[in-house]
This record gives structure tokens, sequence and C-alpha cells, in this order.
């Protein structure tokens, strides 16, 4: 007779999932042999848990599918919670399947006993324990439903000799996403429309949430003579092919972006929940478009405030509105940007005299390299800054990564999830040397799977984002140094091909051979510890922060650091 966890394979099974990520354990074991004897589910074995929800975090965000991962009891399932928390904060579909001990001892203070009914309720949509055979597959049912509908993490809290009892209901449910067009009120819709058509110079910012509308973005975008801002969300849906965008504002974007918000006496918010308050025009009307009604005006204060999907949203507005006939903001921005990319490709250049290499050098041959459809992943830190500014989106290109709840060490775990959903695709990390220390383990992963992954470090010898706080705080670095080995030597030690580049002149070569390399390969990057990655508005906290900085480094005797700052960046201000 068929188990309750034969049941929830032949369910997954039947809902398209072909493979789940996690670490096996005894209260896992009813699962695992279920998904043995079943065949078509691949196991995906990880080194580390939390890996394996980032890993089913980028397969969801790239298939736009329900993923699984797997955690065993206690500590297994403790280790999903970084990578779920990062999976329901991107509002990607993710059912963790969590163990738990043995039921009857539930409350014992057994060994390796926790609560992860109580425990996963912050991040996810969906958390509850199965304690009866009666209750399945219901509530296998029900987990899935919750996570595919509201675009989140149901987490299924099984006992191990749960699993293992005799299904009472063998039924398999396939569960559709229910889809329904959602546009605004009429009535606030036109409103916005006049308001709007009465603006003379409207800037459109672009997030997550205009998956699929590009098209409609663009018409819009020429109606109102509107340059586009994106988020770094948007970016991977709007940037490419696109004569209307300007770039991205907020601490990882540009000048362009910035000015184009800063100038605007309208901004028409498009599925973006953009967080940074310091970055909207105090003077400025806001219209924002959201298909969940709770996240209007959460930023600032709105005009008017639109529960509608993007694409069809935008459909809707477009009849009402008047086109513009002043384009000044629009082709004023647009030269804008023009200018500011020219400035941000002269800083994206070989290093002199055999000086470590600059950051954005590295950023800007990794987009010429890379493939058209290639998945790029970076780091937390100071990878996505130049990830932000460097990588392009043309073609079929993603960017994905921690960028709601900016997590180290996420970009290797993401991108077996990427490579595994997609083997035939080029995935690219730009790993930070902490990031990617942090659970280096996951390079065995990659090479137990032959997943060709390129993974490209930047390789500073510190936490080089978080010195940066520090300076702009007035703090000299402290605690932040890495004493890294040669990271290419440990790719090869597991497997891997390596190269090791500490020169301008050798850098291309290598990125080429590796990613025409036919398998995993690792790239170590030595660049510029020095690296100011400077945001598009730099305010008088921060200015006075860095006199401060300059000031304590000096007087702790350390103002060699000052003169290996300014050598480093002095194009920057050249």
């Amino acid at each position: 007779m068929a188990t309750i966890a034969d049941t929830v394979i032949a369910t997954l099974r039947a809902n398209g999932v072909t493979r789940a990520y996690g670490v096996p354990g005894d209260s896992l074991n009813g699962f695992t042999e279920a998904m043995r004897r079943d065949g078509s589910i691949t196991w995906q074995l990880v080194r580390h848990e939390e890996s394996a929800a980032f890993a089913a975090a980028a397969d969801a965000e790239l298939t736009g599918e329900l993923s699984v991962c797997f955690g065993s009891c206690g500590p297994g399932n403790l280790h999903l919670i970084n990578g779920l928390f990062d999976a329901q904060r991107s509002r990607v579909p993710v059912l963790a399947i969590a163990a738990q001990i043995p039921s009857s001892e539930i409350g014992s203070g057994y060994f390796q006993e926790t609560h992860p009914q109580n425990l996963f309720q912050e991040c996810s949509v969906y958390c509850e324990m199965v304690s009866d055979a009666s209750q399945m597959p219901r509530m296998l049912e029900t987990a899935m439903r919750a996570a595919i509908q509201q675009r989140g993490v149901a987490v299924l809290v099984i006992p191990g000799d749960v699993a293992q009892l005799d299904a009472q209901d063998t039924r398999v449910t396939v569960v559709e996403r229910a889809r329904a067009r959602v546009v605004p009120d009429a009535e606030q819709l036109q409103r916005a429309a006049d308001l709007l058509s009465r603006s003379r110079r409207t800037t459109l910012l672009v997030g997550v949430g205009a998956e699929g509308a590009k098209a409609e973005v663009l018409q819009l975008a020429d109606m109102l003579g509107a340059p586009v801002v994106h988020s770094l969300r948007g970016k991977q849906h709007v940037e490419g092919d696109n004569p209307f965008d300007v770039g991205l504002t907020g601490l990882l974007g540009f000048a362009s972006g910035y000015r184009a918000m800063e100038r605007a006496d309208t901004i028409l918010m498009l599925g973006t929940d953009f967080p940074y308050r310091q970055f909207f025009p105090e003077h400025a009307r806001v219209v924002q478009v959201d298909v969940r009604g709770e996240q209007l005006g959460k930023r600032v204060p709105l005009e008017v405030g639109l529960v509608g999907d993007v694409r069809d949203t935008v459909r809707e507005l477009l009849p009402l509105l008047t086109r513009a006939k002043d384009r000044d903001h629009l082709e004023d921005s647009v030269k804008h940007y023009r200018r500011t990319r020219e400035r941000l490709d002269d800083l994206a250049v070989p290093s002199k005299r055999r000086q470590a290499i600059h950051p954005q050098y590295l950023a800007r041959l990794v987009d010429e390299i890379a493939a058209d459809d290639a998945v790029f992943i970076p780091d937390v830190g100071s990878p996505v800054v130049y990830a932000a500014r460097y990588l392009s989106c043309r073609g079929d290109r993603r960017v994905i990564g921690s960028f709601v709840h900016g997590s180290m060490a996420n970009a290797v775990p993401h991108a077996i999830g990427a490579q595994s959903a997609y083997p035939d695709r080029q995935v690219v990390t730009l790993s930070g040397d902490g990031g990617l220390a942090m659970l280096m383990g996951e390079l065995l992963t990659v090479r137990q799977h032959d997943l060709p992954i390129k993974v490209v470090v930047l390789n500073n010898s510190s936490l080089n984002f978080v010195e940066l706080e520090m300076k702009a705080a007035g703090l000299p670095d402290f605690g932040t140094g890495l004493d890294n080995p040669d990271f290419s030597k440990v790719a090869e030690a597991v497997g891997i091909r390596g190269w090791r580049v500490e020169r301008s002149e050798d850098l291309e070569g290598a990125l080429r051979e590796a990613f025409a390399h036919d398998g995993p390969a690792l790239v170590d990057v030595v660049t510029e510890r020095q690296e100011l990655t400077i945001p598009p508005a730099i305010s008088a906290e921060q200015v006075k922060g860095f006199t401060l900085y300059a000031l304590r480094t000096v007087m702790s005797g350390r103002g060699d650091e000052l003169l290996d700052l300014s050598r480093a960046n002095l194009r920057q201000i050249l």
C-alpha cells in the first residue's frame, strides 16, 4: 500500500516537479525512499540546506513554477530558513518539506526537537504540521495552492513516522494556477489619466511587477514622453532594446536615473516596491500601480493608488491619455543617460602598472563575453553594484539575486538552482570572496552534479561593501579583512577548472577560456580593495562621514590607506 510519502512524491510528479533540493536524514527516509522508487524526481543533493532553499528559490524565479526543497528534523530544516526568507521576500513559489521528530516525542525535549510550524511562520504564506494520515493529501494541495497563488513559501511540517504511514487517500491532484484579470476601478483610472495628461515631466519607475509588460511600458513611455527608470529586479524586464531607458536610481544606481526622478513633477510607479525613500523627490506627485493593494503608498504619499496587474492596467490607461507634445524631459534624460554611460565606461578600464584589477573592468568584460541568454547572479555587496551598472539585459538575459532579503553567499546556491532548471543555458556568478567562502562547500555540489556554472570571484581580501559602509559612517574599517586562499587552486582541488588572474592584461583571455569550457569553471580575479562604489547622490552626512573616516584613519596610524584610496579612485574624480 502507498505511504503518505509515496502520495506526496506522486503529487509533486503530477504537478511537473522534476527535481528537489536538500540533504538527506533519517526523518526524511520515507521521502527519499519514495523518490527512489518513483524515479521521476531527481534528488539534487547539496552540502547545506540553506543552499537547497536558495537553489529552489532561483529555480522558481526563472521557471515561474513551483519548486521544492527538503530539510530533515531540527537543525536540518532550521538551515533552510535563510534561503526560505529569500524566496518569500522575492515572491517566488517554493514548497518546503520540513521533517519533524517522531510524533510521539513532540513536546518532550527529544533529540533535535524544534517547532518548525512556529519558526517558519514569518517566512511563509502557509505553515502547518501534518499529524494524522487523514489530513493528507488535502494539506499538501492546500500548501501547494498557497505557494502558487500567493507566490511565496509554503512549509509542510511532517514527522518522519507520519510520512511512512499508509495513505488513507491516494488521489493525486494537479494544482493549476488560477488566473484573473485585475484592473483598477474606472473612476480611479480616469483620475490617474487626468493627472498624467497634465504632467509636464513624468518619469516611470518600473519594477519586477512589470514582467511580461515590456511592450505596454514602452507604449506608455512614448505616450507620456517619459524616461524609464528601473529597479534592480525590474532591469531584466525593461532594460534591453528600450529607447526610453535611463538606468537605475537608488544606492546601486547612477546619476541619470537619479536625475530623471529628481526633475520629474510626476512619478508613475509600475510594479515596484522600491524601498529607498531618500531617492524619491519631495515635490513630485506619485501614482502607483500594484496588483497587491497593501503595497500602495508604503514608501511615499500618493496622489492616486491603483490596484491592478501592470500589463492590463497600462492597456486600460493608454486610451485615456493625451499624447505629450513636450518631449524635453525625455530627450534631456536620455542624453544625460548616454553621458552617464560614457562616464561609467571610462571607469571600466584596465589597471595601470600591474595594480589590482578594477572591478568595473571585470564586470564590463563579463558583459561582453557572456551569452545573450545568460543568467547572471551576483553576491550581495559590491558585486551587486557592478552587476547593476555593467551587465546589460540584451537578448533573453536574466539577472537574479538576493535583492530584497540581501543575504550574503546567495550566488553559487542560486546558480545551482538556475543551472539545474536550465542545463543548456549559461549561468554566471559574480561571487564576492566573502560570499563564496561562506558556503564554499557548494563548489562540491557544482562538481558532483557537473553543473557548467561559471563562478567569477571578486577577490579583494575583504568584506568590501561593509568597509565602504564604515567609511561612509566615518569609521576606519575594522574586522573586515579576509585571509583568502587562491580560490582557483581550491577549485582545481575539488575537480573544477580554475584560473587565477592578477593583471588586467590576462583577464579577457581567462574569462573567454572559462566561459567556453565544457563544464564548471572558476575564475579568481584579484580586484582593487579600495575601489569606491559611489552612489548617484552623495548626502552631506556621507561627506561628513568620509571626512571623519580620513581623520580617524590618520590618527590611528593608518594614513597609508588614504594614499591607496586616492590612487585607486583618482580616475573617478578627474
